[in-house]
């Protein structure tokens, strides 16, 4: 009853503000922890109120943390959440008195922090700074120095925050490289893992092989041999099955993992959620989000960028009807504020989503103006739906591109690079599904489909500017979309996929070269050029094209580069070609008749052995 709650409402005020409803209260001492460096987690921890997920207070709704951060003109606004006893991935608590917000300082130096602490009838999600009533430590304040990051290699805390910077493909930081994604879309279900607390199959999922009926929940158990002493894990023991998939997978040199976080309401498993039980909208189970975070944080160090897809399409009305509403807010605020301080992460809006052209745009925009760091924001959706969902998104602000279901990968990716360039917001075109949907990427013993995924879907992706892709394991195989245990099944996938992005990284200066499929002759090969500086063609079936030099009159070597088996770069049957016009750029040495990549590159100007002044005196 609606006077219940306001005689609850005037007692709880009294009770956090020590009797005065307005006058701030800063007791309790702010504990800074995590290692204070650059690209580095730090973590505030706030001593306040006694609360419990379950309790008649509802401490995630009607409380509000939100701390800023501040170096000189830098301003981040980081919101925060209740973390129940300080512990609770490891103590498995649902009480306490511990508030928590992380922050990823992106410079050495001294910062400043001010914590807002406001309670109040769904406080919340209240973007007014002042909604509410100030409590407990409200006002709380500190300063902390931050130094250089000491890390190096693929940890991504050594090369900073992964950002949209208004080009085709996501930038660090820190390093200024640029990224390219190639990882796992399955298990869709992935933190469907049963050392997580609170996690279950709710509808009887049955496991490849197993009797009929049986329920179903991960447990790695193949990856158990790939968990490594110094690896973290929980409450005595647990989590080595999850955290040895991913070190298989980055051993694999794979970067991304796509999981579900909301999977309830008709989804597929129906094993993923962050609430306290499969029925609840409003609390959120503390243990189990703080077990998230020991495995994410763990990504971190491997360099496994997290791709959040935050729904699927049998849900994505479930909240709200759909709408931006209170359930839709609080959901997203506790990913972002639990969640979004890891350097790499891509919101996704829903796989094969069917919300209104309106309500992903509030959605996208809810995530940028909630999450500090600003990290993009993606779609998933149907084949044949990409015009009706993504053409009205096109030039959108908040909105950084597709995560394309296709079997017509190197056409779509094309025209959502070109249009979205056209429409002055370049976006991240990625491939993250190819069907049909029950076969996806099939298990290693298949090598026709390999040859398939190698040529039409990553190679296609990649030479139209594609920001990357990740692998779909469809519905008819073990180790499927939502059983796989065994990343292994796709060992040899991961290699085609390594050797591609190694190809990228070491030989092109991808970022500034775009498509020009028009240079070459054969109709069915890819060219990505930086005309007259450097030209890559893929030719799935070999050949022997022409390739266009325009008006160039430099000389440029050629080499080959095996995409089935990756290394070093070879000579062909021609070494250099001179423009201007068409050329034969010749053939690789062997295997004629399968995939090649030709590198075909401007030769670079000798150092002259004259001295400068004998360079000077023989200049005309």
């Amino acid at each position: 009853m609606k006077w219940r709650r306001s005689i609850l409402w005037a007692i709880v005020s009294l009770v956090l503000t020590g009797g005065c409803a307005t006058r701030p209260l800063s007791t309790g001492a702010t504990v800074v922890s995590g290692e204070l460096k650059q690209w580095h987690n730090v973590v505030l921890t706030f001593e306040g109120p006694p609360f419990s997920e379950k309790g008649e207070t509802n401490p995630f709704l009607d409380c509000r943390l939100n701390v800023t951060f501040t170096q000189g003109d830098k301003v981040y606004v980081t919101p925060g959440y209740y973390a129940a006893d300080g512990n609770a991935g490891q103590t498995g608590a649902q009480a306490g008195t511990k508030w928590r917000a992380h922050f990823l300082p992106p410079t050495p130096g001294h910062w400043t922090y001010v914590a807002s602490f406001r309670f109040g009838p769904e406080v919340a999600v209240d973007p007014n700074a002042t909604a509410g009533k100030s409590v407990s430590f409200d006002g709380a304040s500190g300063a902390f120095i931050i130094e250089p990051t000491d890390k190096t290699g693929s940890d991504f805390r050594a090369r900073g925050l992964l950002q949209y910077v208004g080009q085709r493909y996501m930038q660090f930081a820190h390093t200024k490289t640029y990224f390219i994604k190639g990882g796992a879309d399955s298990p869709e279900n992935f933190l469907a893992y049963a050392d997580f607390d609170g996690t279950y199959d709710t509808d009887g999922l049955e496991k490849e092989g197993e009797a009929s009926g049986g329920k179903f929940i991960h447990t790695y158990r193949p990856h158990i041999e790939n968990w490594r002493p110094g690896d973290p894990t929980w409450r005595t023991g647990k989590g080595k099955g999850i955290i040895g998939a991913l070190n298989y997978l980055a051993s694999k040199g794979m970067n991304s993992v796509y999981f579900l976080t909301y999977n309830l309401n008709g989804g597929d498993g129906k094993d993923v959620w962050m609430w306290t039980s499969p029925t609840e909208r409003y609390r959120f189970d503390c243990s189990k989000l703080d077990q998230w975070e020991i495995v994410f944080t763990h990504m971190d160090k491997l360099g496994l960028m997290l791709h959040v897809v935050t729904q699927e399409q049998e849900n994505d009305q479930a909240l709200n009807d759909g709408n931006l509403g209170l359930q839709r807010k609080l959901y997203y605020r506790e990913l972002i504020a639990r969640f979004a301080h890891h350097p790499a992460v891509v919101w996704n809006l829903g796989e094969e989503n069917t919300n209104t052209t309106e309500q992903q745009k509030a959605f996208a925009r809810y995530f940028h103006e909630t999450d500090p760091y600003d990290h993009p924001v993606v779609c998933h959706t149907f084949p044949g739906q990409y015009n009706r969902i993504y053409g009205p998104l096109l030039g959108y602000e908040w909105f950084e591109g597709p995560s394309l279901q296709t079997n017509d990968t190197h056409a779509q990716t094309l025209k959502w690079a070109t249009l979205s360039a056209q429409a002055g917001r370049p976006w991240l075109v990625c491939l993250d599904e190819i069907g049909p949907s029950h076969t996806g990427v099939k298990p290693d013993n298949d090598d026709y489909w390999h040859n398939e995924a190698r040529t039409k879907h990553l190679w296609g992706n990649l030479m139209a500017g594609g920001a990357g892709v990740e692998w779909y394991f469809g519905y008819s195989y073990t180790n499927n979309d939502l059983n796989c245990e065994s990343w292994h099944s796709r060992d040899h996938m991961w290699d085609l996929t390594r050797y591609a992005l190694e190809f990228f990284h070491n030989w092109l200066p991808f970022a500034t070269m775009t498509p020009h499929d028009e240079l070459t002759t054969a109709e069915d090969d890819y060219c990505l050029a930086d005309p007259d500086k450097i030209y890559a063609i893929y030719l799935p079936a070999g050949g022997t094209p022409e390739l266009d030099l325009g008006e160039s009159s430099a000389t440029f070597e050629i080499r080959w580069f095996n995409p089935r088996q990756g290394g070093s770069m070879q000579l062909g049957t021609i070494a250099s070609v001179t423009g201007p016009g068409k050329t034969m750029i010749g053939q690789p040495q062997e295997d004629t008749d399968k995939d090649w990549v030709a590198l075909v590159e401007r030769t670079k100007p000798r150092r002259s052995l004259l001295s400068p002044a004998e360079t000077e005196s023989e200049s005309p």
